[in-house]
């Protein structure tokens, strides 16, 4: 069977991976979208270091896990967000003020949604984690 999200089936891996404990996690197939996500979550302190792999078949990423995980998942369908509405889809998707990020997909690049309120700029809903 196809994979048809790779950013679904890379944050599937990782949820999988936290709640069996382990400490590293091999993600595949890999692609730039899922490097900047989770670059994203590196500099938040959700995951540690991120090693790229390159097997001549797209790469994978090697992702050391820090056990700071509870959830984590994509938005779908992809939502388009202006600056002011941020707020409104923080209640949605994370459970509570100041605990989680929303991962969103600027003109700027991927960010969170932290970043993005500083910037005052609107994007795509793309991920979330907390």
């Amino acid at each position: 069977m196809p994979i048809l999200d790779v950013l679904s089936n890379a944050l599937t891996m990782i949820k999988n991976a936290e709640a069996k404990g382990h400490r590293e996690v091999i993600i595949w197939p890999s692609s730039k979208l899922v490097g900047n996500v989770l670059r994203v979550m590196q500099r938040y302190g959700y995951v540690g270091e991120i090693e790229f792999i390159e097997d001549g078949r797209g790469g994978k990423f090697k992702v050391q896990l820090l056990g700071k995980i509870n959830n984590i998942g994509t938005i779908k369908p992809r939502v388009n967000v202006k600056a002011d509405e941020i707020p409104r889809w923080e209640e949605k998707y994370l459970p509570a003020r100041n605990i989680g990020l929303l991962i969103i997909s600027t003109p700027k690049g991927v960010i969170s949604h932290l970043e993005a309120k500083q910037m005052h700029t609107g994007g795509v809903l793309i991920a979330y984690v907390y």
